[in-house]
């Protein structure tokens, strides 16, 4: 018995310095990257939109200069989470939230069908682009940035943005226009290189500091759980341990960050797994990636906590380098 732990800690040491080799390493071959640079079209990024409604924001989102594909879709995901058919206390209805009365003045008929329907995300998500553009003009002549004023008249109305001069002293309206902006960069397809995560080392130390603990589904690590994890309860917990709150859901994770490329990994990204790799609200996995195509997870029941390779889960569908902003932005999930 006693030789079985002696090799156990001998090789959760070798893994440990296997990825404290890789960390450095990555960064080092990392270190010149800098922010998304240049300016064009901003794009969606891969698996960030649902795929039965990426080409109706890709098309809708560039319908104003206020507007773009990237803040159309945080705005829809602000709102609903992509659900056509959620309805809220406030009377709002699908998946842009529209109420009755404004539904009435804004609504449009997309797919030219003949019909305005709000639970049809054909004529729901034209509908919100439409809208927003014609708050953009509303509001054209208030100073400040014109997509926060846009997105502030959505909240509050243009009555109060033209009034206050810009976003109204409204703690609502201030914290739905910072958090759609935050939630774009989440959205947009990069350009150029995605900068690296400041939390990411001290975020995979306390996960490199869990390898060995053995599996349990809904585990966050506490004294109920006896230290023990799942996937996602390890990522959160590993983020919270530099100060950033993450959702308890793996998918609810996604949307934390910007979504680099499987070429453009560093050390500290969440990486996902999918049911439908066009579908990011079937993600199931999520690991905390440490480099050279390696990342540490916790895989199922009867499993511990481990280094392995991504490949070794069939179904990657993307990555998020997860920021505070970006945590702080994501809308509080409804879950039992």
């Amino acid at each position: 018995m006693r030789k079985f732990w002696v090799g156990v800690g001998v090789g959760i040491a070798m893994c440990l310095s296997f990825v404290g080799l890789l960390v450095v390493g990555v960064y080092v071959a990392a270190g010149n990257i800098t922010a998304a640079g240049g300016r064009g079209t901003v794009g969606l990024a891969k698996g960030a939109v649902p795929d039965q409604y990426q080409a109706l924001v890709a098309k809708w989102g560039d319908l104003c200069p206020a507007l773009n594909p990237a803040v159309l879709a945080a705005q829809l995901y602000t709102e609903s989470n992509w659900d056509p058919t959620a309805k809220s206390p406030a009377d709002a209805h699908g998946i842009a939230q529209f109420i009755p009365q404004t539904w009435s003045t804004q609504g449009i008929d997309g797919n030219g069908d003949g019909r305005r329907d709000v639970w049809d995300p054909a004529d729901a998500i034209p509908s919100a682009a439409s809208y927003d553009c014609q708050l953009a003009k509303d509001v054209k002549g208030v100073s400040g940035d014109l997509t926060d004023n846009m997105l502030a008249a959505y909240n509050a109305g243009p009555y109060r943005v033209i009034k206050a001069g810009g976003v109204p002293s409204i703690s609502e309206t201030q914290g739905y226009v910072k958090s759609i902006r935050s939630l774009e960069k989440s959205f947009a397809r990069p350009v150029g290189r995605v900068a690296p995560s400041q939390a990411a080392a001290a975020a995979i130390y306390f996960a490199q500091e869990k390898l060995g603990t053995p599996y349990l589904w809904g585990g966050d690590g506490g004294k109920e759980d006896e230290g023990r994890f799942d996937c996602s309860g390890l990522t959160k917990a590993a983020y919270a341990s530099v100060g950033i709150e993450l959702p308890r859901v793996a998918n609810d994770q996604w949307n934390a960050g910007a979504h680099p490329g499987r070429g453009e990994l560093l050390p500290g990204d969440l990486v996902f797994f999918a049911h439908d790799l066009k579908d990011p609200r079937t993600i199931h996995h999520v690991g905390l990636y440490v480099g050279g195509g390696y990342m540490i997870h916790a895989p199922r029941t009867g499993a511990v906590i481990r280094f392995e390779r991504i490949d070794s889960q069939p179904d990657y569908i993307g990555a998020t380098r997860v920021t505070e902003d970006g945590a702080k932005a994501l809308p509080k999930p409804n879950r039992a």
